[in-house]
């Protein structure tokens, strides 16, 4: 790192405040010359010789404009302190400046985390316990988590998050569940209140530092693929809950990557590509403004609408510049199948990468066919009947069968094909 590269201190501080901090924390602060940080942080400081600036809102575009040495953001400094509450590398602030200027230029002292002080006042073995964040993703992320048995932390944005969370659990079927705000944890000011969900006064007095935590009551929620159509709202184009099973499975959700669900219709297999996987993000591309609306609200509905983008018509959306179109590593074809589309949608995708697609007419089938015959693959047909009423007795109702053809990219772009039979 070159004297004209500052580098960064990512503190963290609890609401305990400076008597929280290790001794050597206290020397690294008293060293400091420029610190940053909100001002409830800054307050729990004493004097100290650095200069002190207190975010500007929106934090993001003050931090922004720090990390990338704006001029005048801030003053000159080989060495700039950030102040984060609790443990910084925890769905905080020093993950954001490592991702944004890399590790080599930070250094990072952690605090004990809001998630740790819950679980230690709760009892609970936080080994066992899953955590979402609300600070930068809407409450509804809390959806991803709850099933009944578990116990679920959820870090707060402000003091409105509890009041919207016991809203949702209440609609979604955990009114008994046990709900507990833990706010200044840690702190001379640490309060601790609990209910059920279904008794949780919106009115409430919350403290804006806060963490919920829930210990669900409810119905059983899986986060595998095949939820019934009727969990989201549809016109008639949805993905059939077994073949979005087999379909989503064979994306092969897994870790960061993006999806490209192209004819979304509802979204529902980009959404549940993302309930697979919390580390996933997905584009919806649909030319359809109302059925563009109800992936919205679909997506907000199952807890995953910070992690979703929506495009309009492929593939001529596909040149729209912004971060949720990075080039995917997997991509559904649902809707609008035609050989200039998937042509377009193979050449935009990874190498490496995984497109799976689905046909229902004979024509689209074809297509799959001759698709199969240049570039191998796995291609197969599948029926579905379920069985219904025929006057009092059951009888087998077939669904429409459905061709999927299913194929990764290979890593060497020129070669056309992919090794037969892969899958």
């Amino acid at each position: 790192m070159s004297a004209a590269t500052p580098g960064f201190v990512v503190v963290g501080i609890g609401a305990d405040g400076w008597d929280g901090l290790s001794p050597r924390v206290r020397a690294e602060l008293r060293s400091a010359a420029v610190i940053l940080g909100s001002q409830r942080q800054l307050d729990l400081l004493p004097a100290l010789p650095a200069t002190t600036i207190a975010w500007r809102s929106p934090m993001s575009a003050h931090l922004d404009a720090v990390l990338t040495g704006a001029p005048g953001a801030v003053p000159a400094s080989p060495r700039v302190h950030l102040l984060a509450s609790g443990d910084p590398m925890f769905h905080g602030l020093g993950a954001t400046v490592v991702r944004a200027v890399g590790a080599e230029r930070v250094e990072v002292f952690p605090a004990v985390s809001s998630a740790s002080l819950a679980c230690a006042h709760l009892g609970w073995d936080l080994a066992e316990v899953a955590v979402v964040s609300a600070v930068t993703a809407d409450p509804e992320i809390i959806l991803t988590e709850v099933t009944d048995g578990r116990r679920v932390l959820v870090l707060s944005r402000d003091a409105s998050t509890p009041a919207r969370v016991a809203e949702l659990l209440a609609a979604h079927g955990f009114g008994d569940s046990t709900f507990t705000v833990l706010a200044q944890l840690g702190g001379p000011r640490q309060q601790v209140t609990a209910s059920r969900v279904g008794s949780w006064d919106p009115g409430a007095r919350v403290d804006p530092l806060n963490v919920i935590a829930v210990d669900c009551i409810g119905p059983r929620r899986s986060a595998l693929p095949g939820r019934g159509e009727d969990g989201f709202d549809h016109d008639g184009q949805i993905t059939k809950s077994t073949i979005r099973a087999l379909t989503v499975c064979a994306l092969a959700p897994a870790g960061r990557q993006t999806l490209w669900d192209i004819g979304s219709g509802s979204g529902a297999v980009a959404i549940e590509w993302l309930r697979a996987d919390p580390g996933g993000r997905a584009v919806a591309f649909e030319q359809d403004q109302t059925r563009s609306a109800r992936i919205v609200a679909n997506a907000r509905r199952h807890g995953v609408s910070s992690r979703i983008g929506l495009r309009g018509a492929a593939p001529a959306a596909f040149s729209d510049s912004a971060t949720e179109t990075d080039t995917p590593d997997a991509v559904f074809v649902g809707g609008g199948l035609d050989a200039a589309l998937l042509a377009a949608a193979w050449a935009a995708l990874r190498p490496g990468g995984r497109l799976v697609a689905n046909a229902v007419t004979i024509e689209s089938q074809s297509l799959l066919a001759d698709w199969h015959r240049t570039h191998a693959g796995t291609l197969r047909r599948v029926a579905v009947d379920t069985a219904a009423p025929l006057g009092r007795y059951l009888a087998w109702r077939p669904a429409l069968p459905i061709v999927t053809w299913a194929g990764t990219k290979p890593s060497d772009t020129e070669s056309g094909s992919i090794p037969s039979g892969a899958s």
